[in-house]
């Protein structure tokens, strides 16, 4: 199970290799994302809290890249977090996630992206539930089901 600890250290150490890669071009990326959907996934913009269609949906499957597909979350560690996007408490494989560290907006954050294909989906922090403490704070834009 991935903890705080652990995401540190990818953070600093680097990242778990992917099982494959996915790159495209600006404009391929253009081809099938939403303005909204390319300004959060490619240029790490994030949706207004609580407007995201996933937010509040708690449907059984999987939750999926917006950008190349690849499975990222499980909806049986979905959680309402009272945060205003969709929680998870761990991504589905180790290396289905990046992390790098954030120190915009003047605080120290952990970013999280497709490993795939380097999408933002979001940022990590270690205030959610047990056992993992983990909060995968996640655009919806970012993510299909």
């Amino acid at each position: 199970m991935i903890n705080w600890n652990s995401i540190l250290a990818f953070d600093k150490n680097g990242n778990p290799t992917p099982d494959k890669r996915v790159e495209k071009s600006d404009s391929e990326w253009r081809t099938f994302l939403t303005e909204e959907e390319y300004r959060i996934t490619r240029e790490h913009g994030t949706e207004a809290a609580g407007s995201g269609d996933l937010c509040y949906s708690y449907d059984a499957g999987i939750y999926n890249c917006k950008c190349c597909d690849t499975p990222l979350f499980d909806s049986t560690i979905k959680y309402e977090s009272k945060s205003g996007w969709p929680s998870f408490t761990q991504p589905i494989k180790e290396n289905a996630i990046k992390y790098i560290q954030d120190s915009s907006f003047g605080m120290i954050r952990v970013e999280i992206l497709c490993n795939t294909c380097d999408a933002h989906l979001g940022h990590v922090f270690p205030d959610g539930p047990d056992p993992s403490g983990l909060r995968y704070c996640v655009n919806s834009a970012s993510i299909k089901q």
